[in-house]
């Protein structure tokens, strides 16, 4: 019932986020209100599930965290930037066809749904270890202040106009393209180590699972890597052959940032 309940909360919020960006032709909006949407399906399973106190409490309270920073950090790109590339294409390559980016909001809500699975399956432990619970603060902690440090140093770099159209390599970006992706990834293991001992635990794999999927092969490196690709060009093809695509490595002066050993947002 709770998922259901879910269903139509994120249907009737993806409608207005399409909306709203039919109306400012910036369809940034669908990240923030996915990312509030993961939060809401926190709350929401932690508040309905029958586990004990304590998975409850920490599946809420992190889910509703790392929501909230992600979300306003992106509302504030959305609200003080004009669309970002990658939108800007499709609203090119759709030709502004308002029927498609109806379906893609809606089917960002039928993933809200889907990464509400792990944390059901927390929220459902009746007996968390507390092995697990301390690595779940662990992960959730190091992942949280990861993702953060990321958007920041990349923040700090599109501020400064004598950076704009050079790719930024300082910071976690030395180490990987996608720094942020890699920690948000890391994130949902988090609920992993929480629901050990849930009987719903084998769905808690569901969140760094898909995750990893959407992140390096449909949504996430792929999508960013082409924006990046038309308007930077070779200096992006550089930093490609050089740096990990995902999981932080050193870089390296030859091989390939795509075929690394250590690659895997």
């Amino acid at each position: 019932m709770s998922l259901a309940v879910l269903a139509v909360v994120m249907i009737v919020l993806m409608t207005v986020g399409w909306s709203w960006q039919r109306r400012h032709r910036n369809a940034g909006i669908v990240d923030v209100l996915w990312t509030a949407g993961v939060g809401l399906a926190a709350l929401l399973m932690a508040a309905t599930a029958n586990g004990a106190a304590t998975a409850r409490l920490l599946t809420g309270a992190m889910g509703l965290a790392w929501s909230a920073r992600l979300a306003t950090h992106l509302w504030q790109r959305v609200r003080g930037e004009s669309e970002d590339g990658r939108y800007r294409y499709l609203r090119s390559h759709w030709h502004g066809h308002q029927g498609k980016f109806f379906a893609f909001f809606q089917a960002q809500a039928a993933i809200v749904v889907l990464f509400a699975l792990p944390f059901m399956a927390a929220a459902a432990n009746p007996a968390p270890r507390p092995v697990g619970v301390v690595l779940a603060v662990v992960i959730w902690t190091a992942s949280v202040i990861g993702e953060a440090v990321a958007d920041r140093q990349l923040a700090q770099h599109r501020a400064q106009p004598a950076q704009r159209g050079r790719t930024f390599r300082g910071g976690l970006w030395r180490y990987s393209r996608h720094p942020n992706y890699f920690f948000e990834w890391l994130h949902w293991f988090a609920y992993v180590a929480l629901a050990v001992g849930s009987p719903f635990g084998w769905l808690a794999w569901v969140g760094p699972i898909v995750m990893y999927v959407f992140v390096r092969w449909l949504s996430g490196v792929p999508f960013t890597e082409a924006q990046a690709v038309r308007t930077r060009g070779d200096d992006y093809r550089d930093y490609q052959r050089t740096t990990s695509a995902l999981i932080p490595w050193f870089p390296s002066s030859s091989s390939s940032g795509d075929t690394h050993e250590h690659d895997r947002r």
